[in-house]
């Protein structure tokens, strides 16, 4: 079954941390506030949710809001990936770019992740990452 993208969902704080952590990713709740602080700040995010509603997916984009903007954190609850999810909600970010005219998203992948951004649409390019 099909699960509908939604554009700025409602999200409790716990709510993204925890699906980090399902997906192997670290928490990131060094601050309690990082996750309302992220969705203020962001352009725009999105997310699923399962018929528990529990959040099963969430990814955003950044930026100024001009011309380009930063699709970031794609996140799929391991129980739901292989059903086009992912898929489904880089498309629903990069319409949601389009219609407010980010003409440019750049986003930041491992290699094993290429191929599907590629299959999403992305222009596969060389870049750098600076961390402190």
């Amino acid at each position: 079954m099909k699960k509908h993208i939604h554009i700025n969902l409602s999200i409790e704080p716990h709510e993204v941390p925890d699906l980090r952590e399902a997906v192997g990713w670290e928490r990131r709740e060094r601050r309690e506030q990082d996750y309302p602080a992220l969705l203020e700040r962001c352009q725009f995010y999105a997310g699923a949710r399962d018929e528990a509603q529990r959040l099963i997916a969430f990814g955003y984009i950044s930026g100024m809001g001009l011309q380009h903007g930063y699709l970031e954190d794609i996140l799929v609850h391991p129980d739901y990936r292989y059903q086009q999810l992912g898929t489904h909600l880089v498309h629903t970010l990069l319409q949601q770019a389009k219609h407010h005219q980010i003409e440019i998203v750049t986003c930041t992948f491992t290699e094993e992740h290429a191929s599907f951004y590629q299959k999403c649409g992305l222009t596969l390019s060389k870049g750098g990452v600076w961390r402190s």
